[in-house]
């Protein structure tokens, strides 16, 4: 989504899986950024979007191969702040007449301290007690730098961590300053937009007044269904395309049998009585769960739940005279994971039921209004359009819903438990007042049984993991420390709240090396 109100940032993209978060800190600064592959930045790309400064992201590749990507040649010629980061880095000391060198004792993973040389005006506040901690992910190095740069901090594998070209404001860093492991890293990018003059004034407010802009200019006249699925993405791009287009759009809630306890009566419930948006509940959970059927493979169970969706839109559709738009609530995390780097370097994750799946002849064309946000700033924009807090606070639930929560063969039995269970530990969280300080929790039914002792008998019922993860944008995610008492209280409430689950367990795995979902 582009505008033209505001200073714009470009973030030339090389195939790097953390770009997004450089787009993530500069937003967090109130800056106008767009990220765009290297492939599709030409000459004639920068002199009409016009840069006010411009970002080199990491990649995968080499810059001693033949025919690794490079950045456009105008780009150093348009008098612009550039700062190069990792690969973006090494491309521009290369382009710009320096040496790159790739072999034994060049690399540098994980952690690492850069040693100050001098002082640096985009380093402000770096150093103040001597060496800084920063995240290196490198298998090359810079062994020679371009002429007009000079050297302004090192590391042990990487003489050059930090070069600049001061006359020109050309900046380049070894290591990612995105990422959490770099703790001054915002302070830095902070340091590169002021030094290139931005206002920092790109907000919730005026993403809501363009995007409503933009809206209106793709949708015209016609009519357009929204998804709604309850969840917070799908429910703010609803309102969003509302105030729009008011009564053009009719939001359809598909009930696929996948939603969690109360929910699909909960959701109907709200829209109706707070917002005058017209809404189709569609009960097609036996569609769902009869093609769904057998099926224990998560790729293809999201594909399945992806193409009964469009399938399901499209029936709505016909039925609603001049309906031509499906509006989803799609998020820039579900792309970056979905779409591999313009069929380049980057690696595709798992595929999601609003972007894979689709079929190449939908017969409805997408709004997405929601594309390029991350999960902390839809929340933003849902406070900025009146949606009340106790909403706009809940926790993600995935599209395809129970489904990826129930790894192996779904059925109607296991949902019902899960459904349960579920209930439970998220009243525990409630109840204990930890539920705003945790970013995603629930229950995943595992594809397993185990023997238990209850009373005299013997059970011989499923067993279930217990997830909660803090995040800031879900891209990376930490497990919840809760107490050994918690866990022990609410292990017990399910077991005996619950029949069909006489074991539970408690996931601690990261993000990386896992997802937040099981499938």
């Amino acid at each position: 989504m582009t505008t033209q109100h505001h200073d714009r940032l470009l973030i030339i993209d090389f195939g790097s899986q953390v770009t997004q978060l450089i787009a993530r800190r500069l937003r967090e600064l109130n800056v106008y950024c767009e990220i765009h592959p290297y492939q599709n930045v030409t000459d004639a790309f920068l002199a009409e979007f016009g840069p006010k400064a411009i970002i080199f992201s990491g990649g995968p590749d080499s810059v001693t191969r033949e025919g690794s990507p490079r950045a456009p040649e105008s780009a150093f010629s348009m008098g612009v702040p550039i700062l190069g980061i990792c690969y973006g880095q090494q491309t521009m000391m290369q382009q710009l007449g320096g040496q790159v060198d790739s072999g034994h004792g060049t690399a540098e993973f994980g952690r690492a301290y850069v040693t100050p040389q001098g002082t640096l005006d985009i380093l402000d506040g770096w150093f103040p007690d001597g060496d800084e901690q920063v995240w290196m992910s490198h298998g090359d190095h810079v062994s020679k730098i371009a002429p007009g740069f000079e050297v302004y901090g090192t590391s042990p594998n990487a003489p050059f961590a930090i070069t600049a070209d001061v006359s020109r404001k050309f900046y380049a860093v070894q290591f990612h300053p995105e990422v959490h492991h770099t703790p001054k890293g915002a302070k830095l990018y902070e340091n590169f937009v002021r030094l290139a003059g931005f206002k920092g004034d790109w907000t919730m407010g005026a993403y809501r007044e363009q995007a409503i802009a933009q809206i209106r200019a793709q949708v015209g006249d016609k009519k357009v269904i929204c998804g709604l699925s309850g969840g917070v993405d799908s429910s703010v791009a609803a309102v969003l395309i509302h105030e729009a287009i008011g009564d053009q759009l009719t939001c359809v809630f598909v009930d696929h049998g996948l939603l969690r306890q109360g929910e699909a009566e909960e959701v109907v419930s709200m829209f109706r009585d707070n917002y005058n948006i017209p809404l189709i509940h569609a009960d097609e959970s036996a569609l769902f769960l009869g093609e769904l059927d057998g099926q224990s493979d998560p790729e293809t169970k999201r594909k399945i739940i992806g193409r009964l969706f469009i399938d399901v839109f499209q029936k709505y559709a016909n039925k609603i005279d001049g309906a031509e738009f499906l509006a989803q609530g799609t998020l820039y995390p579900d792309v970056i994971e979905s779409v591999s780097f313009s069929g380049g370097p980057s690696v595709t994750i798992k595929s999601h039921h609003n972007v894979g799946g689709l079929p190449e002849k939908m017969g409805l064309k997408l709004v997405e209004p929601l594309r390029e946000l991350f999960k902390d700033e839809v929340r933003a924009l849902g406070r900025e359009l009146g949606l009340p807090d106790s909403f706009i606070g809940r926790h993600p639930f995935p599209g395809p819903g129970l489904a990826i929560r129930c790894p192996g063969e779904i059925t109607r039995e296991k949902l019902e438990i899960l459904r349960k269970a579920d209930a439970v530990y998220i009243d525990q969280i409630r109840k204990h007042g930890l539920y705003d300080d945790i970013w995603q929790a629930f229950v995943a039914i595992l594809p397993v049984r185990t023997v238990g002792v209850m009373g005299d008998g013997r059970t011989y019922d499923y067993a279930c993991a217990l997830r909660a993860v803090t995040s800031v944008d879900g891209m990376t995610a930490d497990y919840y420390p809760f107490s050994h008492d918690f866990l022990g209280e609410t292990a017990t409430r399910i077991i005996n709240e619950v029949k069909g689950i006489n074991r539970v367990t408690y996931d601690v795995t990261s993000k990386p090396p896992g997802t937040i979902e099981w499938e």
